[in-house]
């Protein structure tokens, strides 16, 4: 066995293991490769779709539970479960434990928008984002509204009669909101 792990480490080393690394600082490396341009102002707006926890960034819209209910059955139900808790991708709807917070103690709690998430703008920022996993990015500002309402409701955080925009969104408080430690760090050079 000694003889098979020798006889394979001298083969990637005779076998150039490492020479891409030498020729990326070669001297006769050229400063730019001829492809490419500068972004534009509207180039990074376009991707500038992040959303605060104070909601900084949520675009016009509103959505409804009853609205979030039929696009989450046309669009979620698939990998999610009808409704939402059966799978098979991650579980989004669930209280418990409703007291304490025991994640990464105890391996039977499965982490769901209801019980760990501590922004509603969090769950809008992403699902506009990354869902549906088939065509992230697809749905427009009313049906990412409406999924929310319609999730948050599921979890028991609104009632059935919300409606969701830029001014509630960021009011609704997650049960887990205080579980979370808000990173106050000042100083230093802010990275952009």
């Amino acid at each position: 066995m000694r003889a098979l792990v020798a006889a394979l480490v001298l083969a990637l080393v005779a076998g150039g293991c490492g020479r891409g690394d030498r020729a990326a600082v070669h001297p006769g490396t050229p400063a730019r490769y001829g492809f490419g341009r500068t972004a534009t102002t509207e180039d990074v707006s376009a991707w500038d779709i992040d959303v605060m926890p104070d909601g900084t960034g949520l675009p016009p819209g509103n959505g409804t539970v009853p609205q979030g209910a039929a696009i989450y059955a046309h669009q979620c139900a698939a990998c999610h479960g009808p409704t939402g808790t059966e799978g098979p991708s991650d579980r989004l709807v669930g209280r418990e434990p409703r007291q304490g917070f025991p994640f990464g103690r105890d391996p039977r709690f499965v982490k769901t928008v209801g019980n760990y998430w501590p922004y509603a703008t969090t769950l809008y920022d992403y699902v506009n984002r990354a869902m549906p996993l088939n065509a992230p990015g697809s749905l427009t500002p009313n049906e990412v509204y409406g999924l929310v309402a319609f999730l948050l409701w599921r979890n028991e955080i609104v009632a059935d009669t919300a409606v969701m925009n830029a001014q509630t969104l960021p009011r609704v408080v997650m049960p887990a909101h205080d579980r979370f430690v808000p990173d106050n760090r000042g100083g230093g050079p802010e990275i952009r």
